[in-house]
């Protein structure tokens, strides 16, 4: 089913697009999609660290961008107040410009697409960066994880267990959105995404050599594979 939010540049479209991501990793769904580029273009500037939740989501799509590229399919969504961003955008990156073939044109061009605002002008070069960035940077071998982290018991301080979590670095590993979500009896476990390249990090080593090993288990009782997608 399409979502359909309020314009993400306006405070109180903000303020409802950052209670919507608090159940949420992504727009739609347990993966990055073309879903989470279409809200992410349509922000003229990225939302300030009050809005902890969008900050959260606009740091990691950002840097997934970077990184891998995004490429699941999503479920469609519409952002109020910006300009639909079609499925050519998102896969490909635009096309080469061919005024210089033609030896009429000078900078009195007819612009075939009327007046740009600044925040329009600014919201298409990051629409272009990040499609650029997706094109020229998506390498092969890399998936994105979601893990379900519970904790001892309802007294286990899940500040420090997510603290001690997003700790274990290594390379090809990168740390994503995380949430809370009720396990019963006032206990809490902690879900959060990940992007590996999986010739560097393997799942079940990082769960079992560092999630569930000294000091983390000090917190940790057990670490579980929810979704796992190839990106």
């Amino acid at each position: 089913m399409a979502v359909t939010l309020a314009n993400v540049n306006s405070a109180s479209g903000l303020k409802k697009f950052d209670e919507y991501l608090l159940t949420r990793s992504y727009i739609t769904g347990y993966q990055a999609s073309k879903d989470d580029i279409t809200v992410y273009t349509a922000f003229s500037q990225p939302p300030s660290a009050e809005y902890v939740n969008a900050s959260r989501w606009y740091k990691h799509i950002d840097a997934l961008l970077r990184i891998s590229g995004v490429s699941g399919d999503g479920s469609g969504v519409k952002v109020e107040g910006s300009l639909p961003v079609e499925d050519e955008t998102i896969a490909t990156p635009p096309p080469a410009d061919t005024k210089a073939t033609s030896a009429d044109d000078d900078d009195d061009d007819v612009d075939l697409f009327g007046e740009e605002t600044e925040e329009e002008k600014k919201a298409a070069e990051e629409r272009a960066a990040a499609v650029k960035a997706s094109s020229k940077k998506k390498e092969s071998g890399k998936s994105s994880v979601l893990l379900d982290v519970k904790p001892w018991d309802d007294e286990t301080d899940m500040k420090k267990l997510e603290e001690a979590v997003r700790g274990v670095q290594m390379e090809g590993l990168n740390w994503g959105a995380s949430k809370l979500a009720p396990v019963g009896y006032g206990i809490k476990k902690m879900q959060i995404m990940l992007t590996i390249v999986d010739d560097l990090v393997s799942v079940d080593n990082l769960i079992e050599d560092h999630l569930m090993s000294e000091p983390i288990n000090e917190y940790v009782q057990s670490c579980d594979i929810v979704a796992f997608n190839k990106i």
